[in-house]
């Protein structure tokens, strides 16, 4: 008998530890989104993308598709394409994510002085 009540406790734990509490896997939220992103680094400023303002809209769909609009610090910028692959994969690994959009604007321009973050104006001097 003390067998039979073991194997019903590691069977509830092993199922416990599967799913999390309310039997739904965990999906990443726009907060989620916004923490990731904000681990980005512009790697010519080393100022995180979301402090410098390069992301203009953050979008999260019930099915899990994930659209991102952001711009560059210049349109000619040689490290723009970089820039998106990481959005895209660290976005991508999120739990939930079905599908990652990465839309490139520069409408409007992206202005330093009324977009960033007073931390990233205080790095770049622009006081």
């Amino acid at each position: 008998m003390s067998d039979e009540k073991t194997e019903a406790t590691a069977t509830t734990t092993e199922t416990a530890a599967e799913a999390p509490a309310g039997g739904e896997a965990k999906k990443a939220t726009v907060e989620d989104v916004k923490a990731v992103l904000q681990g980005i680094l512009d790697p010519e400023l080393y100022i995180s993308i979301m402090d410098l303002g390069l992301v203009y809209e953050t979008r999260l769909e019930e099915n899990g598709d994930v659209y991102i609009k952001h711009t560059l610090t210049s349109p000619g910028c040689p490290v723009g394409p970089l820039i998106q692959q990481q959005v895209h994969g660290a976005i991508s690994r999120l739990p939930g994510v079905t599908d990652v959009k990465v839309e490139l604007t520069f409408d409007p321009p992206w202005d330093p002085k009324t977009m960033c973050s007073d931390d990233a104006k205080d790095r770049l001097g622009l006081w």
